[in-house]
């Protein structure tokens, strides 16, 4: 798949089938539309394009609201977006001026005349243009003038996979990884670099990797302890997981392990971590990006009396953890 981060560096196609969205989570019901994007590009001899947006539309209108948070980084998204066959992804960066852009303009200027649109996929909800005033009608009006046919999915095909990303926004913020996972068809993931913590862990015999998340626009699910895989470069300093789609078939190598969200309350702690105990590995990895898989909640965070009794508990989220392991192999 190639990668362009501004429609300029974009070069017309000749026969393009074309999705606009932000589809944030990439979850079963993009799916079902990028899905049917490529099918219909490989039978008709074009190329599949999607139009992306970043930062998310809302982030730019309503700058003063913090709340929205992103299931996927842009990395991501564009590595989900990679493994399900699409040919190009747009990234456009969303500004004030390019929201103010008419719907008339949006079609000529951007899907026509930069694109080279034959073919558009489309939500039966889609909207765009300045104040979301295009949808069918506009572009069914304007498939005369320039030759392009659309294909809108169905309502019914939408709502027959009753999910969205709001939906799969609460599930995280409310811990429910394996109901994200339900919606998302993949299990929701944290990447980042391995940073030095206070090294309290390891002087109880659960030594943790603390992981820095740069996008501080990524949703990071409810405090507590999850089971989880971990993958990473067989290699220090190796950064493949940093998306180098050219060379997908990175060498890495998965761990299983139990993470911990939350501020350390154990220990008066007053900065939320990111961390994760990996079982069976000794390496030092400071500075390396890991990839942390979510996959089953354990239990909530909670204050305990001292770190003897903090530890005990440890004891038990780890064999509570290989418990699920053992009867759910990854």
């Amino acid at each position: 798949m190639k990668i362009y981060n501004q429609l300029s560096e974009f070069k017309k196609l000749n026969n393009a089938v074309v999705t606009i969205g932000t589809f944030d989570g990439v979850h079963y019901g993009h799916q079902k539309i990028i899905k049917r994007l490529c099918e219909l590009a490989k039978s008709t001899g074009g190329e599949s394009v999607i139009l992306t947006f970043f930062p998310h539309p809302r982030m730019i209108i309503d700058p003063e609201n913090q709340d929205l948070k992103m299931i996927n980084t842009i990395k991501e998204k564009a590595e989900i977006l990679a493994n399900l066959g699409v040919d190009h992804l747009i990234i456009t960066p969303f500004t004030r001026d390019f929201s103010n852009l008419d719907a008339t303009d949006y079609i000529k200027n951007i899907l026509i005349d930069t694109i080279g649109t034959k073919q558009i996929i489309v939500g039966y909800d889609h909207r765009f243009g300045k104040d979301r005033k295009g949808g069918m009608n506009e572009l069914q009006q304007f498939s005369k003038v320039y030759g392009y046919e659309i294909e809108e999915i169905p309502e019914q095909d939408i709502n027959d996979v009753a999910v969205s990303s709001t939906k799969i926004r609460k599930a995280l913020l409310d811990g429910d990884v394996s109901l994200a996972a339900k919606y998302l068809g993949y299990h929701f993931s944290i990447s980042g670099p391995v940073i030095k913590g206070d090294k309290i862990g390891r002087t109880i015999g659960f030594p943790t990797a603390n992981i820095f998340v740069e996008e501080t626009y990524k949703i990071i699910p409810s405090d507590g302890i999850y089971a989880v895989t971990v993958e990473m470069s067989s290699e220090i300093g190796d950064e493949s997981l940093e998306l180098e789609l050219k060379t997908p078939n990175s060498q890495l190598q998965t761990y299983t392990g139990m993470a911990y969200i939350g501020q350390r309350p154990t220990i008066n702690g007053m900065t939320r971590n990111i961390e994760v105990n990996i079982f069976d590995f000794n390496r030092e990895i400071y500075g390396q990006t890991i990839k942390m898989n979510f996959l089953k909640f354990l239990r909530h965070d909670v204050k305990f009396t001292g770190l003897e009794a903090l530890t005990e508990q440890l004891h038990q989220d780890k064999q509570d953890t290989l418990t699920f392991f053992a009867s759910n192999p990854t």
